[in-house]
């Protein structure tokens, strides 16, 4: 069988050029995870009014239902919500919540912060800063990540200056 042989030069070199780019924007991407638009105010005002109302993102769907079936006994605090706003948030963490997979968090509770994702995000940060007064819990995204709110997480935008890239 003859193999056809076909000469790419430029071609080749254009594609690797856009893979790359795709791929700088893709890690770009990775760090912003702002709620989406349809983004329930029961989730807001419910979740919101205790921590950061997270990116539905950053946990499995399986564990959103975990954690919201479990109300009564969220981290040592009674966080029961009325049933419709309750229906509201879990049909909403259903729709955008992670496959599982690496946001699965596993645990009962489900937290976060025991995922596999959150762990190779923080791989690098010293395991005293959590107890660091500024810190006091990986849950407290905005201690460390100024964009938290507004679902910026880079690691080039740090409030902690220990952390910052040098």
């Amino acid at each position: 069988m003859r193999r056809l042989s076909l000469h790419l030069g430029p071609l080749r070199h254009g594609l690797a050029a856009a893979g790359l780019c795709l791929g700088l924007l893709g890690g770009a991407r990775a760090d912003r995870l702002p709620l989406p638009p349809d983004t329930p105010a029961a989730y807001r005002a419910e979740c919101g009014s205790c921590h950061l109302a997270y990116p539905p993102g950053l946990l499995a769907t399986s564990d959103w239902k975990q954690l919201l079936a479990r109300l009564e006994h969220h981290f040592a605090s009674d966080a029961r919500i009325e049933t419709p706003a309750l229906r509201e948030i879990l049909a909403f963490l259903t729709r955008h919540g992670a496959a599982d997979g690496p946001r699965s968090a596993g645990g009962i509770p489900p937290r976060i912060s025991r995922s596999a994702y959150f762990e190779r995000k923080h791989r690098k940060v010293p395991a005293g800063l959590w107890q660091d007064p500024r810190v006091t819990s990986p849950a407290n995204c905005e201690a460390c990540h100024r964009g938290a709110a507004d679902g910026r997480y880079s690691e080039h935008d740090l409030a902690l200056p220990e952390l910052r890239r040098r």
